[in-house]
Parts: C-alpha cells; structure tokens; sequence
C-alpha cells in the first residue's frame, strides 16, 4: 500500500475520508461505521465556513485538518500494523468482532477523537499561529458543538439499524459508561488536556501526550467491554442488529438531516 499524504486542505480530508468509506462498503469492514459520521462532520465544517459560520475561517479550517488527520493516520499506520496510539488501536480493534454494537463503534470512534486527539490540535493550531491557546477556543466549541449533534442524530436514528437499542437506557439516567459517554464531559476534559499539554516542551510534550492516551484508552475499555446487567442488554440488543456492515455504513452515509447553523460561540463570548 503506498503511502497516502497527509491532507492539506478541508476537501482533501473529506476527499480521504469517502476512501476509507468507500474501501469499508468494498471489503465489508466495520471501518465505515465512524468514517460515515466523521464525513458527515467534515462536510459541516466545510458548510460553516463557506457561510462565515466562524470567527476565523482559515484558523478553523486548519484546525479541523489538523484534527481529522490524526484519525486518518492512525486509520492508515493500524492498516498497514504500524503503531498507532492505544486508544485508536482500541477503536479499530474491534472491526472484526461482530459482537459489538455499532452503538460502541461509534462512541469508541468518538471516545480518542475528542478525548485525545482534539486535544492536541488546538494546541497545534494555536503554536503554528503563534497565538495564546484561548484563541482557539471558540473554535474548539464550535467543533464539539458539531461532533455532538451529529452524533446524537446518528445515534437518535440507529433504531434502522438496531431496533432494541432503547433496551440499553439510551435516554434514561444510569451509570452506565457506554449509556452515558457524555460528549459535554469529554469536551471539558479534552479543553483541561490542552491547557495543560499547551504548557509542555521538549520531551515532556509526547510524554504527555502517551499519557493522556493511557488514560483515554481504559475509559475506552468501559465503552467496549460493558459489565454487569448491560453486558447482557447489549447482548440481547446485538441479537436484533443488522449484521451487514457494508449496507450499515450505506444507511450511515446517506442518512442526512436538517441542522441548525454551528456558530454558537459569538466572538464575544467568554474564552
């Protein structure tokens, strides 16, 4: 396999990313399942900055590069089994495990994107553009802000996919990590991790980043390996699912909704 450059512009990125779906429908790979929702929130960006939706366009337009290229990487070194970092390994292990909701696949998918990898791109963009980090942080609102809803959507219309999947609690109060993988939460967290990782030099930068990977990695083990009363639930609700991933990552491809603008982070706003 030759190797792939990483992407400069927002249309590169969506231009790779429908590879990896299209390669996911071809071989039949749970691969798709996330790449589905992940174009769909490239394809909101690309929208939100053609319409003046951001403060600064080309600042949001690096950043999202910045942030989809560690997915597609890492996508890239786990296919030709090069290291990748181990919350992503946890993610794109589970492909060949049928057992596993696409319910998991996409809160796995979701789980090193936001919690590590978005991270680490606000600091990037913040560093090239020689910028305090709190300059970016409308930006980092307005990504979450579209990762959430379309996640919800996607999530909210799975019942095409996964008829009992309201078995799981999807909208009731438990303590259930894979239930209640708040994306609120994880934006808190991943904003806490760029500050602090904004601060780092020298080694001390991948160092902390390996450990924030160790950390996100075990709360994706949660997400995976669900205990108790819900490892029997998702087993019943696994019994019901489709189990064709090539034509659920078609439904997740094509399914489209109306969706409110994103910029819900005035310029004013406190950063």
């Amino acid at each position: 396999m030759e190797p792939i450059a990483p992407a400069q512009t927002i249309n590169q990125i969506i231009e790779q990313l429908e590879a990896i779906i299209a390669d996911a429908i071809k071989t039949d790979s749970r691969a798709g399942y996330f790449a589905a929702l992940y174009h769909k929130v490239t394809c909101k960006v690309k929208e939100g900055i053609q319409n003046g939706e951001f403060e600064n366009p080309a600042r949001m337009e690096q950043l999202d590069v910045i942030f989809a290229n560690r997915y597609i990487a890492a996508y890239r070194c786990w296919q030709q089994k090069q290291p990748c970092s181990n919350c992503w390994r946890l993610a794109f292990g589970i492909f060949d495990k049928s057992s596993k909701l696409v319910l998991q696949h996409l809160l796995i998918g979701m789980n090193a994107h936001i919690n590590l990898d978005l991270g680490v791109a606000v600091v990037e963009v913040a560093r090239n553009l020689n910028q305090p980090l709190t300059e970016v942080h409308n930006d980092f609102n307005s990504i979450n802000t579209i990762l959430s809803a379309l996640t919800y959507e996607v999530i909210s219309e799975l019942n095409r996919i996964s008829p009992l999947l309201s078995l799981a609690g999807l909208h009731a109060q438990n303590n259930s990590i894979l239930i209640q993988f708040a994306l609120s939460n994880a934006r808190d967290g991943a904003w806490c991790f760029a500050e602090d990782l904004f601060t780092r030099n020298g080694d001390a930068y991948p160092k902390q980043i390996a450990s924030r990977d160790s950390d996100i990695n075990k709360l994706g083990l949660g997400i995976v390996n669900p205990v108790g009363m819900l490892r029997i639930t998702v087993w019943i609700i696994h019994l019901f699912e489709k189990r064709d991933p090539s034509k659920i990552t078609e439904i997740l491809s094509t399914y489209k909704k109306t969706y409110l603008k994103v910029n819900q982070y005035p310029a004013d706003a406190p950063k």
